[in-house]
């Protein structure tokens, strides 16, 4: 899924006592132990952290932030229940394009109006880091994601008839989701 721009994206404030920070030293178990719980497409393996986001822990600062949630204390204390990442767009889109990526949050704390805040924390920290575009790879399985992604002015991105066809297959099976196939914002 494509959004053309990052001008005028949504705000979400945090239900009270939720923190969004940055990432840590030491996040990546908390990360994992997230994503295992929240993704039922991909298995997660213990050198996945590594592998999509390395080891640069002042980049990771500036992009991958964690959810926490309440506590009596400051932020930082409390336990982290969800994760995304402002990453780079990688050769393939250039320097211009930020990538939302890998973004879930734990299934016991899911419906609780925390993704938009998360994905409103991420499409703004990839502005802020210059990226002018946006872009995300999801699987048309993943409905909730794919509403709260149109919510946020992406679009289906159409590569080959098989794109196409999957892309359709979801518009007849959840007919109340805000899906157009024509490239323009519904």
């Amino acid at each position: 899924m494509v959004r053309g721009d990052l001008e005028g994206l949504p705000r979400h404030a945090l239900p009270d006592g939720f923190a969004i920070r940055p990432y840590a030293r030491g996040d990546e178990l908390a990360w994992a132990r997230i994503q295992s719980a929240a993704d039922a497409h991909n298995v997660i393996v213990a050198d996945l952290f590594r592998a999509q986001f390395g080891d640069d822990t002042a980049e990771l600062g500036r992009r991958l932030f964690m959810l926490e949630e309440p506590t009596a204390a400051a932020a930082g204390s409390g336990t982290a229940i969800g994760t995304a990442a402002a990453w780079f767009g990688g050769a393939r889109r250039g320097p211009e394009a930020g990538r939302v990526h890998w973004v879930a949050i734990h299934p016991a704390h899911q419906g609780r109006g925390l993704a938009k805040p998360l994905l409103s924390r991420v499409c703004l920290a990839l502005r802020d880091l210059g990226h002018d575009s946006a872009f995300l790879t999801t699987s048309t399985a993943r409905v909730p994601a794919i509403a709260l992604y149109l919510s946020f002015g992406f679009v289906p991105e159409i590569g080959g008839p098989g794109d196409a066809a999957a892309w359709m297959a979801l518009q007849k099976s959840a007919p109340g989701l805000a899906l157009r196939l024509d490239g323009d914002p519904p």
